[in-house]
């Protein structure tokens, strides 16, 4: 890495990091946004801000593979940041990630839904577990 590109880049993380803050983000988030700017700028050799869509879509692909989805997602928001506050451009890949849906069990569960459950519910410690907690929450 030549020393200019890395000076570019410690310019542009400073920036983005006083952006972060002028922004009144959560530290948390700054921090989380921060590391995605060091992660990605360390994948593409310091040089993140002309990243095409084919660079994009490599990084993020190595990424899901490597890391949660969690970690996948403060990349992506972490970096549209970066080109919206400091670099000053649109993003170039929108619609690149899709995280997969999840579908969590309601809170309170009908009683067609409880026997449904209990009945789709092939190792008996399981059941009994479902059982008894509904039950608890019936007394």
């Amino acid at each position: 890495m030549k020393t200019t590109t890395a000076g570019h880049f410690d310019r542009q993380y400073q920036t983005h990091l006083k952006h972060l803050k002028l922004k009144g983000l959560q530290p948390k988030t700054i921090e989380a946004y921060s590391r995605a700017i060091r992660r990605i700028g360390d994948y593409f050799d310091q040089q993140i801000d002309t990243l095409s869509e084919q660079q994009l879509t490599d990084y993020f692909t190595d990424l899901v593979a490597s890391h949660s989805w969690s970690t996948v997602k403060l990349d992506l928001y972490g970096l549209k940041f970066y080109y919206a506050y400091v670099l000053k451009k649109s993003w170039v890949a929108p619609g690149l990630i899709k995280t997969p849906r999840t579908q969590r069990l309601p809170d309170i569960v009908t009683v067609d839904e409880a026997r449904r459950l209990f009945a789709a519910t092939r190792v008996v410690s399981y059941r009994v577990f479902y059982f008894t907690s509904t039950a608890w929450d019936c007394a």
